[in-house]
């Protein structure tokens, strides 16, 4: 078997999914922030979607058994929490398959800073990409997913 790298880690995270939307791999999501190798022992830092994030031990042990079973000799985790995770990190591929499965993210910005908004501007349906749209709730089936309805459609 070929030493285990840093190519080799990437590939097992890319089929870790996220629990709460298994659409996307914690890859996809961007809460990997970076993969460290020496020999066989693996750092991963990950930074949850937001810090009270009740998926985060699931996620972890999942990052964790994924890099064991493809030959990793121990996994350490750290977390981080800042700079906070941000949609931004979504690529835009993986930003379409959430639309495909019913979530429209903000889009990405170029800016380095954002200013905070209390309803996000834009707000695409991602059926039929109205930005006619009203919040029903603040929060939706987690407390990190706030609610909205299309108008349009």
């Amino acid at each position: 078997m070929p030493a285990f790298d840093e190519e080799r880690a990437w590939q097992a995270l890319s089929h870790v999914l996220d629990p709460e939307v298994p659409v996307l791999s914690v890859v996809e999501l961007g809460i990997v922030r970076s993969v460290r190798i020496d020999g066989g022992n693996v750092d991963v830092t990950l930074t949850p979607t937001y810090s009270g994030c009740p998926a985060t031990e699931v996620i972890q042990d999942a990052v964790r058994f994924a890099l064991l079973n493809a030959g990793a000799s121990a996994v350490h985790i750290e977390m981080a929490y800042a700079p906070a995770w941000t949609t931004d990190w979504i690529p835009a591929e993986a930003a379409e398959k959430l639309r495909r499965y019913g979530i429209a993210p903000p889009h990405a910005t170029t800016r380095t800073t954002q200013t905070l908004h209390f309803r996000p501007r834009d707000l695409h349906c991602p059926r039929c990409d109205s930005t006619h749209t009203e919040r029903l709730s603040e929060f939706g089936s987690t407390a990190c997913k706030a609610l909205y309805r299309c108008l349009a459609c």
